[in-house]
């Protein structure tokens, strides 16, 4: 195939987006926009790699099985050759969401029962609890950072609980960062960067193999005692061990922290809707979804072409990397009606938020029902809640999981 996407790109290419720059960051919308106007497929030259920008093309790109996650392939590009020894990137190819089946279709499985529909709806008491007591304790305070405070706090005491982590641990996940979110930006991490990632990994891992003695000789009913039970038995190495648990961990507090924080920005940029919601608690489940679509925790998911894929009229060649720009395909006007404008009693909202095909995301019911007990417990207790800086607020410096640095507000 001599087609220019299958050439390196050429000098002085200028990228269709930049994912590293603040402006950008800030409000990626009107980009996404403009990308979809020219294409709803199109080559990046200097990034080298393909942009999905509408609903359609994301969603059957992430269940095409002609696609899957190349791991080593995707940081040889990146980073060059001989970068699988570091620590990061080691730890990150044991992990379910940078494999392929056989193995993803392995340790997946071991955790599914987990996080079944019936399960995780069980959970609903505790987090509703959980809601309650963080506010009793911030009520009386009249302000905090939604952020550091709430949001964070939430849902690394959930995961803390279904893995098992002991009460007296678990301020080393509230009060340092977990997880290195600029891995998984399309742009490459600077050396400073790699080496804190690689020092978080190091740090944790130790951790967690010290935790994972101590279930052994004295074993609970939770997640990591589960685990170690089937890898025991030759389910699991140590490595896919300590990647998997630090995966469900970081992956079980990041998207509902974010989707927190970006969603009560959202409905205080839009009064009408938060008066609305105030008014008809019984909008909540809908109007998490909603909020997931119009201010996605995830903004990309990127899948490998396995072979030659013609999609649209183009030719995706096998090895290159799709972006699927799942906050671009949330906000796509083919699929929903004025995407701009938040809507809260939107109709049938199915947003691309937590991915598709096999690696649809385990806690994605998790975090609704994270979400809806948040919007309860504030709406309830907290209808005076005001946030400041709501029309320039810090967000976190990354393009893949979009985040605020801190949220404050007052009451």
């Amino acid at each position: 195939m001599t087609d220019t996407i299958s050439r390196p790109a050429p000098v002085g290419a200028e990228p269709l987006f930049n994912p590293r720059d603040l402006d950008f960051i800030r409000d990626p919308y009107p980009a996404y926009h403009r990308l979809r106007r020219h294409a709803d497929l199109q080559w990046d030259a200097a990034g080298k790699y393909w942009l999905a920008t509408n609903y359609d093309a994301c969603a059957n790109i992430l269940k095409d099985k002609r696609f899957g996650r190349r791991y080593e392939a995707m940081i040889e590009m990146m980073y060059g050759r001989d970068m699988m020894g570091e620590t990061a990137f080691r730890q990150m190819r044991a992990t379910m969401l940078m494999s392929e089946p056989p193995d993803h279709t392995r340790l997946r499985g071991l955790v599914t029962k987990a996080f079944s529909a019936a399960r995780v709806e069980r959970l609903r008491p505790r987090v509703r609890a959980l809601v309650a007591e963080l506010l009793d304790r911030l009520e009386p305070r009249g302000s905090m950072d939604v952020i550091r405070d709430f949001a964070h706090v939430l849902p690394v005491v959930v995961i803390c609980d279904m893995l098992g982590i002991p009460e007296d641990d678990r301020w080393l996940f509230i009060d340092t960062a977990t997880i290195t979110t600029r891995m998984l930006d399309p742009v490459p991490m600077n050396r400073l960067e790699l080496d804190e990632a690689n020092a978080m990994f190091d740090e944790q891992g130790s951790y967690f193999t010290d935790l994972f003695e101590r279930r052994r000789r004295s074993p609970g009913d939770d997640l990591i005692t589960a685990l170690l039970e089937v890898g025991d038995e030759g389910g699991l190495t140590q490595d896919e061990m300590l990647a998997n648990v630090w995966l469900l961990f970081a992956a079980g507090h990041e998207t509902t922290r974010n989707l927190i924080g970006n969603g009560l920005l959202a409905l205080h940029r839009h009064p009408d809707e938060l008066r609305r919601l105030r008014a008809d608690p019984g909008l909540i489940p809908g109007a998490v979804n909603e909020l997931l679509r119009y201010d996605s925790p995830v903004q990309y998911v990127g899948r490998t072409a396995y072979e030659d894929v013609t999609l649209d009229g183009v030719t995706i060649c096998k090895g290159q990397l799709v972006l699927c720009l799942v906050g671009a395909g949330n906000r796509d006007p083919g699929m929903f009606a004025d995407p701009d404008r938040l809507d809260i009693g939107r109709p049938d909202v199915r947003p691309l938020s937590f991915g598709g095909g096999i690696h649809f995301c385990l806690g994605a019911q998790l975090t609704r029902i994270e979400g809806q007990e948040t919007l309860a417990g504030l709406i309830d207790r907290l209808p005076g809640l005001h946030l400041h800086d709501v029309d320039s607020p810090s967000w976190q410096p990354n393009f893949a999981i979009r985040g605020l640095r801190e949220l404050k507000g007052s009451w």
